[in-house]
């Protein structure tokens, strides 16, 4: 069964978070805190962890870059009444995996939870498929049909983020802040420059393509 940490001091909302991942099939474990939640760390192994920012003791930063420091695969969930810019950059330069902002559609946070843990898998099995088209992480390859097809470091860790949440919109400027970090040069038309050399590159693969969300962004539909 997979194994999840919820650290939020909101009782109310870290109960029902729990009770509700329960529900859908997963092994919850709850904590107040970041400290409790760096203790049950010590004491057990999780395949997902979801955490507040703001919390007593250790918050939110300080229990992600603790994770980070020995764990870099774990994928960590925020979820925060902060709402700003800088927090979300933070939280994505940290090694977080997503962000979502209270108030939040709880099924929107299950959701998540199952997407995250599919990418997951996807990282752990060092490899996507689709049709002609295999992408391996570990040697950093990207092979279509025959050919290898030439990414840079940033074109290779975006395309595999499209690819591992088949149908999902990404916007642009969540592109730019999980991708550019405090890049202040980077702008929306980055976003779009990119997305056409990897539309140019990827056009012989059969298996997907990578579709304009008009007004939002991009996300990948298989073919």
């Amino acid at each position: 069964m997979v194994k999840i940490l919820v650290c939020e001091d909101d009782k109310s909302l870290n109960k029902l978070v729990t009770s509700y991942l329960g529900d859908n099939g997963y092994e919850v474990t709850s904590c107040q805190n970041g400290e409790e939640g760096l203790l049950a760390l010590e004491k057990s192994t999780f395949d997902l962890i979801i955490t507040d920012i703001m919390m007593p003791k250790v918050d939110g930063f300080e229990l992600a870059e603790g994770i980070r420091m020995t764990d870099k695969t774990t994928p960590i969930i925020f979820m925060s009444a902060k709402d700003d810019k800088p927090s979300k950059m933070y939280g994505y330069k940290l090694g977080i995996d997503d962000y979502i902002t209270k108030p939040f559609d709880i099924d929107e946070l299950v959701m998540k939870v199952g997407a995250i843990l599919r990418r997951a898998k996807i990282e752990s099995d060092k490899e996507i498929k689709i049709g002609n088209f295999t992408m391996n992480t570990e040697e950093r390859t990207a092979i279509c049909g025959e050919d290898e097809i030439p990414l840079t470091v940033r074109e290779f860790d975006i395309l595999f983020k499209l690819l591992s949440y088949p149908k999902k919109t990404f916007t642009r400027s969540k592109l730019m802040e999980e991708f550019w970090d405090y890049d202040s040069s980077a702008t929306s038309r980055t976003v779009d420059v990119y997305m056409a050399k990897l539309r140019d590159k990827t056009q012989a693969c059969d298996g997907f393509e990578i579709a304009t969300v008009h007004g939002l962004g991009y996300k990948v539909v298989l073919k």
